[in-house]
Formats: C-alpha cells, sequence, structure tokens
C-alpha cells in the first residue's frame, strides 16, 4: 500500500517560519493527491491544502498568503511551507495521501502527525 510520514515540526516564536515535509512510500506511483490538515486541540481535524500529480493546489480554510503547498514528485514529497505563525496555529498537522483515484471511495492514508507550536 502507501505510507506517508511527516517531519518538519517543532516550536517557533510568532512571525517565524515553518516547512513541514510529507514524504511518502510504497505504491507510490498510485498517488494522485498530496493533502493537509490540522488539528487544534478539543477540535475536529480540518483540511487545509491538496495538491494533486498533475499540480492542481486547492486552498481552504487556509491563513491567506501565510500557507504554501508544494511537491517534488521525484522524492515523492510534499510540502507545507508556513509563514508569519500565529500562537493559533499551533495545532497538529497531519499529511494524508489520497491513491487509486479511479477507484470508489477513493483510497486516503494519513500520517501520525507532527506538533506545530509557536510562542507568543
Amino acid at each position: 500500500q502507501v505510507q506517508v510520514v511527516e517531519s518538519g515540526g517543532g516550536s517557533v516564536q510568532a512571525g517565524g517560519t515553518l516547512k513541514l515535509s510529507c514524504t511518502a512510500s510504497g505504491y507510490t506511483s498510485r498517488i494522485c493527491r498530496m493533502k493537509w490538515y490540522r488539528q487544534h486541540p478539543g477540535k475536529e481535524r480540518t483540511f487545509l491544502s491538496s495538491i494533486g500529480r498533475d499540480g492542481i493546489v486547492i486552498y481552504e480554510n487556509v491563513p491567506k498568503g501565510r500557507f504554501t503547498i508544494s511537491q517534488d514528485i521525484g522524492k515523492n514529497t510534499a510540502y507545507l511551507l508556513m509563514s508569519n505563525l500565529e500562537p493559533e496555529d499551533t495545532a497538529v498537522y497531519y499529511c494524508a495521501a489520497d491513491y487509486d483515484c479511479y477507484s470508489v471511495p477513493i483510497a486516503t492514508v494519513y500520517g501520525q502527525g507532527t506538533q506545530v507550536t509557536v510562542s507568543s
């Protein structure tokens, strides 16, 4: 199957920058889309952004202009660049990969998450 692992989380002061990485392994040729979510304490997981193998990018619930998704298909890695971070961005960030995208339903695998903590 497919597995994904996030990295790049940590602690940063407000105004700082972090770049999260999500590396896929396994049957990576079956991946059609990589996605990022975050989950605040006590809240549900929220979709942030996705990037397709075709390069199509979607943002939702994202602070305008502060988060940028990108990918390196050759490395099977997606990135989430987060700039000008605010304490409200403190959350666990999850990566996901959609694969077998002509199946119903589409298969999705999630990573274990990476903690991002922003201090004021």
